[in-house]
């Protein structure tokens, strides 16, 4: 809704600027969760596949993902119209509720982007990087826009007629960027090796500087959908530390009782499945909720990530696992545990509010998983019968950074027009590459 100029309120400004700074940093953070997860021969590459969805996206979301997502209603609450593509019709002076819309704007795509960074990890160390180029757009465009149209756009099916919550992401973020990256698994199929050789993360302190990046920028992801400094969001904030908590203690406690040993990797794990299953219910359930969505969470997450052997599908760092399946959690609890203190009328089964929303957030969870999974696998399938999406067994058993992007991690300089120097790995560095 737009409204006169004179209704931007300072401090929700103020507030939603920081949160979108917030929110874009995640993307560094996963790229460097990410990163860290992968073996040696392929980090940059993983690196690369997050920060060019950052470009990727952005062009894609000025020129017309913002109209088609936050438009207007053009069809049976299933896409916005093309008013606003390439931002036209906005400027300064327009405003979003009580923020500019520019900055309205420029706070979704920075979920845009991320989502579509997070399916890459589903996708690592086999896909082609030119592939992945023509992927990200397309799929922003037929998958992104249209679902986020469908949960927050105006008019959208999902929250004004069928009634459905999702404060800030579970479906059109979690869910579509899990059910994406497993259609995309089957599209490629599994790594060389899979089921066969250790692919173990290379660098845990890695992964842990990333895992705390993308919690820290989650404070922005979820209390900044409140869209102002108010009471809501202060709610969320404090939902969101409690539940990456519980998820966190939740992941260690299955790996004490079935492993013998809590690992750095389950904790950052841990923490990661909580506030992805608290991010669509931070702003419906109280601190009691969000403690036990975080510990579902991080407890089935523990698990999850686990059924690829058993299903033969390679979801490399377990983006199924902890982002399909704590997107599913978080969203279907709401049915249980939504407040009306939160919700603003809306109440789970748990708090007297009986079946009926339960089963609204299933329908949409269905919808949506559906959808997504269904338009990625052909798009996956388009690409991969016209230029290729899987990279050569030469590519993959050298690895990525090398045979595609001329560089290592180890690499300390480029020569002159970009010819990479002799690589050679530290003496220092030789056991953990071999591992890897």
């Amino acid at each position: 809704m737009t409204l006169a100029a004179s209704h931007i309120n300072p401090g929700d400004t103020a507030w939603l600027l920081a949160a979108t700074a917030l929110v874009l940093l995640m993307t560094p953070g996963l790229a460097l969760f990410y990163g860290g997860m992968v073996r040696t021969k392929s980090v940059l590459n993983m690196l690369m596949m997050s920060f060019v969805s950052i470009a990727l996206v952005t062009v894609v979301w000025l020129a017309c993902g913002y109209s088609l997502a936050f438009g207007d209603d053009a069809f049976a609450g299933l896409i916005g119209g093309l008013k606003h593509s390439g931002m036209a019709g906005l400027g300064p002076d327009s405003v979003h509720g009580t923020v500019p819309t520019l900055l309205f704007a420029t706070f979704q795509l920075t979920f845009a982007i991320i989502t579509a960074a997070l399916i890459s990890g589903a996708i690592a160390d086999r896909a082609k990087f030119g592939a992945w180029l023509v992927f990200v757009p397309v799929w922003a465009l037929l998958v992104y826009v249209p679902v986020t149209h469908w949960v927050w756009g105006p008019g959208g099916w999902i929250l004004d007629r069928l009634g459905a919550l999702d404060f800030a992401g579970g479906l059109p973020v979690e869910i579509t960027s899990g059910a994406s990256g497993l259609a995309l698994c089957l599209v490629l199929g599994p790594r060389l090796g899979f089921k066969k050789d250790a692919m173990r993360p290379h660098n845990l302190p890695m992964v842990v500087l990333g895992a705390g990046l993308l919690w820290f920028g989650w404070f922005g992801f979820n209390a900044g959908s409140a869209l102002g400094a108010n009471g809501l969001a202060a709610a969320a904030f404090l939902n969101t530390l409690a539940a990456g908590c519980t998820g966190l203690l939740g992941w260690l406690f299955v790996e004490q009782k079935r492993d013998g040993h809590p690992t750095t990797l389950g904790a950052a794990s841990g923490a990661v499945a909580g506030l992805v299953a608290i991010t669509p219910s931070c702003g419906t359930v109280s601190l009691l909720g969000a403690l036990v969505v975080g510990l579902a969470a991080g407890v089935v997450c523990s698990y999850a990530v686990s059924w690829k052997f058993k299903l033969d599908y390679d979801d490399s760092l377990d983006v199924v696992g902890v982002h399909l399946v704590g997107g599913v959690i978080g969203t279907l609890l709401i049915g249980l545990f939504a407040v009306k203190e939160m919700t603003g009328g809306a109440e789970g089964l748990l708090y007297g509010g009986g079946i009926a929303q339960l089963g609204k957030q299933l329908l949409a969870v269905v919808a949506v998983a559906l959808y997504a999974f269904a338009v990625t696998y052909g798009i996956g399938r388009l690409i991969d019968r016209t230029m290729g999406f899987r990279a050569s067994e030469e590519q993959e058993h050298t690895g990525l950074d090398l045979t595609v992007h001329a560089e290592t991690a180890y690499d300390h300089g480029v020569l002159g027009h970009g010819a990479p120097v002799a690589h050679s790995v530290p003496a220092s560095t030789q056991k953990v590459t071999t591992q890897a």
